[in-house]
């Protein structure tokens, strides 16, 4: 250990703490200083155990009542290891997914709310709560979710997500979805001449205008409609997003119906979904591929541990 102040090499004068933090001293100056500690958690103080084990129970599926019930730590310390995992799982997606040769891509939206369902939010209430959408496009072969978007189901949600995939992508790709009409412009416009794109109109039986239901009515038939390109015919889907759907639903606690897991605030879905995506692409290993989505497309080597997601 060398001193801050004079630059020599200070002398080991005895230990503190449970953790046995060697302490030094200068000889010249007298002032004394602590070894250096690693802090994956930075200013928060919280064993990085017990903060690991909490966010496991986070990403499979817990609420944070239940995770502070389980772990014994305040449901604030909780929600600040939400926020501070979320933030670095979001760079994580940013910065690793890059250059990926999805051949077939799937895009979909799934609907959540925060704080209360659009039908109760008021005039004067705060545009962040209501009705809230993910975009998540999913490359079909490596079942890695390669980008997201969250906010309200607007054309200009959906020309972000394009805008962003784009960047994510190092081929020319097939990408299908559903009928929500902005997607044509957005894909052309982030795309142009290089994509083949293809939507696939699902018809139901009943009237799905202005539903309050939690299921569709039946499906009596999924009309594939060319866009750009020539895609092929065969592969217009995008039943394997909707089956990552429910896994977001399965995990995501404040993507469960009918309970009290919502999200209160905006914020706070952002940083769980970030998670969630994370956590899904590097760690944890698919049943089918058997490795990790991350590991499939070839942007990781090995399985991710949380440990690792959050550092």
């Amino acid at each position: 250990m060398v001193c801050h102040v004079c630059n020599i090499i200070c002398k080991k004068f005895g230990k503190f703490g449970p953790k046995k933090i060697q302490r030094y001293r200068c000889k010249q100056c007298g002032k004394t200083f602590s070894e250096y500690q690693e802090k994956p958690l930075e200013e928060m103080r919280v064993p990085l155990e017990k903060a690991l084990q909490a966010l496991h129970l986070m990403v499979e599926g817990n609420g944070i009542r239940s995770i502070s019930r389980i772990t014994g730590l305040h449901i604030e310390t909780v929600l600040a290891l939400l926020k501070k995992a979320g933030e670095r799982a979001a760079m994580l997606m940013d910065s690793q997914i890059r250059n990926v040769a999805a051949d077939q891509v799937q895009v979909d939206e799934i609907w959540s709310f925060v704080h209360c369902k659009q039908k109760n939010v008021k005039e004067t209430d705060d545009k962040t709560i209501g009705d809230q959408y993910t975009f998540v496009s999913f490359d079909r072969e490596s079942k890695l979710v390669l980008n997201y978007v969250i906010g309200k189901r607007t054309a200009g949600n959906a020309q972000k997500l394009m805008d962003d995939l784009v960047l994510r992508l190092g081929n020319r790709p097939q990408i299908s979805t559903d009928g929500f009409a902005p997607y044509v412009d957005a894909v052309e416009w982030a795309f142009g001449a290089n994509v083949d794109y293809a939507q696939l109109v699902k018809v139901y039986a009943g009237n799905e205008a202005g539903r309050e239901r939690y299921s569709p009515s039946e499906c009596v038939g999924a009309v594939p409609s060319v866009i750009t390109g020539h895609p092929d015919p065969k592969m217009i889907c995008t039943s394997h997003v909707e089956r990552n759907n429910l896994t977001m639903r399965i995990f995501l606690r404040r993507l469960t119906r009918l309970t009290l897991g919502f999200s209160k605030k905006l914020e706070n879905l952002k940083h769980a979904i970030a998670l969630h995506f994370a956590y899904y692409n590097f760690c944890r290993v698919h049943r089918t591929l058997r490795v990790t989505p991350a590991m499939e497309a070839g942007i990781a080597d090995h399985v991710w541990t949380l440990g690792e997601l959050i550092a």
